[in-house]
């Protein structure tokens, strides 16, 4: 089995650097999750010049390089190397995994994409109710003395997925937040959504829970495919909707501003509703 990369020994939390005020990886510790040589991570960069575009990855400079390296003596930089590392941004890591097209690329992109996410979550909720916790988490994550997921634990996860607005091109958040918010459902999931098709179900097929997809545009022949396949989506034929919503146990309710198979495409807002007589109104247009 050692052609997927065991990450849980592998600390990825300790391989992100804040560089120019964005948080990276080195081409090193690419290779060194996706089991390839460091050669073959800036070859896709300089085969694909059009999709790493500077935001997304740089060559660090000789003073970014020696400051990385005084910070962080066990950066891996290698001494023997003639040029400076090239490091990847969030976006950069997602295209290179495209480009690598592998399990592995794809796997372990997963988990280092989900660590960038819980960082940013992290960090972001303390500026906004606990901002002194902020120098204390930086020190922290620049030391590399606790990993993320300890970090993590100290405030309830639940409030991120509360209200959240979404700009173009935030893809993966807003498919992370998307994934939390079904999370939270033990039993039930319902789901209002005009333009529901295959991108939606194939976030919700491996889910073991009762769902309920409400649409006006289900593809008979995808509902078809599916359901000789699947049993866990009841199809509901409805046109008295223009919003989406996101409905869980029939006590959490959300409204989102996009269609959920065009989740980043453009800006956008998810909100959490407390007033639970719209959730019985919608429940009762429904008879469900």
């Amino acid at each position: 089995m050692n052609e997927i990369i065991e990450l849980e020994n592998i600390k990825v939390e300790d391989m992100i650097y804040e560089i120019r005020g964005v948080q990276v990886m080195l081409d090193s510790d690419l290779g060194k999750l996706y089991q390839v040589e460091t050669k073959r991570i800036n070859e896709a960069v300089k085969n694909n010049p059009e999709k790493f575009p500077g935001r997304f990855s740089f060559v660090l400079d000789d003073s970014e390089k020696e400051n990385l390296w005084s910070k962080f003596s066990t950066a891996n930089i290698s001494s023997k190397s003639r040029s400076n590392p090239r490091v990847f941004t969030e976006q950069g890591i997602y295209m290179l995994a495209t480009i690598l097209k592998s399990k592995v690329a794809t796997s372990v992109s997963i988990t280092i994409m989900d660590t960038f996410v819980k960082m940013r979550h992290y960090i972001n909720y303390n500026k906004t109710f606990l901002p002194h916790r902020v120098l204390l988490l930086e020190e922290k994550v620049d030391d590399n003395t606790k990993r993320i997921n300890e970090l993590f634990d100290k405030f309830d996860c639940e409030d991120i997925a509360k209200n959240h607005i979404f700009f173009k091109g935030e893809f993966y958040d807003a498919y992370s937040l998307l994934l939390d918010i079904l999370d939270r459902a033990e039993d039930e999931i319902i789901i209002i959504d005009n333009y529901a098709g295959k991108e939606l179900l194939d976030i919700l097929k491996d889910l073991d829970k009762k769902i309920i997809i409400v649409s006006k545009n289900i593809d008979d022949t995808l509902k078809e495919k599916y359901e000789s396949q699947y049993s866990n989506i009841t199809f509901i034929n409805d046109d008295s909707f223009h919003d989406r919503f996101i409905i869980l146990d029939r006590k959490l309710f959300y409204t989102c501003g996009a269609s959920f198979k065009d989740l980043g495409k453009k800006s956008f807002a998810i909100n959490e509703f407390r007033d639970t007589k719209y959730l019985i109104k919608i429940l009762e247009l429904l008879n469900l």
